[in-house]
C-alpha cells in the first residue's frame, strides 16, 4: 500500500509541476483557493488520504482473489479506474459545481486523480505478479 501511495505521489508531483502546474495556478491565483498550507503539510495530508485510498483499494483486490486476478489482470485497471471515474471524480466534480469552480480546474484535478489511482492499480498488479 505503501509503495502505491508513492507511485500516486510521484503522478501528482508530475501533474501538478511541469505538466500542469501553471494551468492550474492560472486558474486558482496565487495562494490557491484562500488555503494556505505549508507544502509539508499539504504532502503529508495528501499521503495520509492517499493511504486510506489505496487500502481500501488492496481490500477490494484481495476480496477478489489472488486466482481471478491472475487470470484477469485487466481488473486491476478496470477497478482502480472505475473507482475513480464512478466515484472519487463525480464527487469532486459535485463540489467543484457547488463552488462554481472553473471546468478548467476540475478538468485538471480529475485527470490526475485517474491517474493517480490507475498508478496504484498498476503497484497493485505489479506487486501481484510477483
Amino acid at each position: 500500500m505503501i509503495l502505491a501511495v508513492l507511485a500516486a505521489l510521484a503522478v501528482q508531483g508530475l501533474w501538478y509541476g511541469p505538466l500542469f502546474g501553471r494551468a492550474r495556478l492560472a486558474e486558482v491565483g496565487p495562494g490557491g483557493l484562500g488555503l494556505r498550507m505549508a507544502p509539508w503539510r499539504t504532502l503529508a495530508i495528501t499521503a495520509g488520504l492517499l493511504l486510506v485510498s489505496s487500502t481500501m483499494m488492496g481490500h477490494m483486490f484481495a476480496r477478489v482473489g489472488a486466482a481471478t486476478l491472475a487470470a484477469k489482470p485487466w481488473l486491476f485497471f478496470m477497478m482502480s479506474g472505475g473507482l475513480a471515474g464512478a466515484f472519487v471524480i463525480p464527487g469532486l466534480w459535485i463540489g467543484y459545481t457547488q463552488q462554481r469552480t472553473s471546468t478548467r480546474l476540475a478538468m485538471i484535478d480529475a485527470g490526475c486523480v485517474m491517474l493517480c489511482y490507475l498508478a496504484m492499480g498498476t503497484v497493485f498488479w505489479l506487486l501481484g505478479r510477483f
